[in-house]
Order: structure tokens, then sequence, then C-alpha cells
């Protein structure tokens, strides 16, 4: 096997383990810098959801409660919780794959009860009261979704329609009836906001990047040894071929070949310059011995 083959292979194998470990660590950086960026947006219309309520329980729901069909007919817009859902359905006209929930375990509006993976959800952070937030990944049918939930508990002002049927406004059970959306506890957690924002745009984008930077990997790793197979064949090999050229023809008796160019100083100029102190030295004797 030829020097400048051995030279290759040792590339390749130091290059192939090198871009290997560098494309995994890639990988995984762009692939957690998608998440990333999908619960930034979460957490924004998180926000987004929560200005809504907080906007609704202290300036909207009072003027509301004002009007005098409330005393008859429940208005739903004097609860927060509707309000931000109303305006985050505004907001998926545009954005379809993009939701945000109030699922409670027993509302008094069946369209909000929980499902499955959501009760998992309030449950675990019902029993993780210390934890403010909960972020998770699932499947959808158009694709991966990240989630970002925040608990919602009993607060005095949510037990005045939730504690029984014979304390809530009238208005309320005459609209959604008296078997749902009561026995809540204070304080105890009985629902959770759920955003959750599609993943597939972020991790497509992050594949494209992974996909460019394998192909400027391949570049730059041929194109690094197609410079150092040069190098290697001008400053090595090649002045070893004529050192190796030479002493053949001196072996077979051509004792009369000029001088080998001696250039630099590094260790292939030390060898030239000893073949050829090793040639003067053939000729002496030779010339001794005639």
């Amino acid at each position: 096997m030829k020097l400048l083959t051995k030279f290759n292979l040792i590339l390749l194998v130091l290059f192939g383990a090198g871009g290997l470990i560098i494309s995994q660590a890639i990988s995984s950086f762009l692939i957690s810098n998608a998440q990333r960026e999908v619960l930034q947006e979460a957490s924004l219309m998180m926000a987004s959801a929560k200005s809504v309520r907080d906007y609704t329980s202290s300036d909207l729901a009072p003027l509301l409660e004002q009007n005098p069909q409330h005393k008859t007919r429940f208005l739903a817009e004097t609860v927060p919780a509707f309000g931000a859902m109303s305006t985050f359905n505004k907001l998926r006209q545009n954005y379809p794959e993009y939701t945000y929930r109030e699922a409670t375990l027993n509302p008094t509006n069946p369209e909000h009860r929980a499902t499955d993976w959501e009760a998992d959800v309030i449950r675990y952070l019902s029993d993780h009261r210390e934890q403010k937030e909960f972020e998770g990944e699932r499947e959808t049918p158009t694709g991966r979704s990240m989630y970002l939930a925040i608990p919602i508990a009993a607060a005095p002002a949510c037990m005045e329609c939730h504690s029984s049927p014979a304390a809530a406004p009238p208005a309320m059970t005459a609209t959604y009836g008296s078997n749902n959306g009561f026995g809540w506890k204070p304080d105890s957690i009985v629902g959770a906001q759920i955003v959750s924002v599609p993943m597939s745009v972020p991790l497509q984008r992050a594949r494209q990047a992974f996909d460019l930077l394998l192909i400027y990997l391949v570049v730059i790793l041929v194109a690094t040894i197609a410079t150092l197979d040069a190098g290697v064949y001008f400053i090595v090999i090649r002045p070893l071929k004529l050192v190796s050229g030479a002493a053949d023809r001196v072996s077979k008796g051509d004792t009369n070949q000029a001088p080998l160019p001696v250039k630099g100083s590094d260790e292939i100029a030390t060898v030239t310059a000893s073949f050829n102190r090793m040639q003067l030295s053939l000729v002496k004797a030779f010339k001794m011995l005639g």
C-alpha cells in the first residue's frame, strides 16, 4: 500500500469519527433550539391568554354584570376563560394547528371537559403543587406538538359559581343545568390552561440546517484531504521519489548523475543531502578501486 493511500485512510478515519461526533452534537443542538423556539411561542401565547383573562376579570366582567340581562340570562362573556378562548379562536382562523384550552375535570360547560391526556396533565399538576407549569410533547394527527400547561386553582371567586347548584347564579344553572361543574374544593387544582404549538416547522428548519451542515462538512473534508494530499505529494513523496530514483540508478552503476537539489532544512532536505554525500563517497571509492 502506497504512503499516500495510508495517509488518506488515516485522514478518513479521523475526519469520519470527528464528523460523526460533530454532526451528532449539532443535531442535538438544532433540535434543542427548535424546542426552545416552540416553547417561547407557547409562553408568549400563554401570556397573551392570561392578559385577556385579567382584562375580562378586572374590566369587562364588572361592566357586563351591571347589564339587566345578566339576571335572567347567563352572559358567558363575564367568564375570563370564555374571553381567553374566544380571542384565541380568532387567532386559529389563520393558525389552525395552534390550540388553547382551559380544560377542567368537572366543567360547567361539557365542551371544556378535559380529554384523557389533558386529564393526565391536570392530575400531574395537582400532585405537584410546587410546579407552576408543565411542558411536554405529544403526537397529533398533524404531527408532533409541544404543549405548555399552567394549573387552574379554585380561587374564592370560582367558588361563587362552582361550590353547589344552590349557591350558583340562577342564570348559569338555567343555561348549563345543575349536574356539572359543582363540588369544587377551595384552592384545589380543577383544571389547566393548555397551549399546544406545532413543532413541524421548527423541526423541518432544524433538519434543513443539519442537511446543509452535512454538505458543508463533506465539502470541507474533500477540500482538506485534497489540499493535504497535494502538500504531502510535493513536500514528501515527490522528493522521496527523486531520491529513490537516483538510488536505483546508482545501484545499477550510474555514478555520474548530478547531485540532487537540496531545498530547505527539513527532514527531506537532510535525507537528500545525505544521499548526495553517499553518492559522492561511492564515486570516490570507485575511483580508488580503479
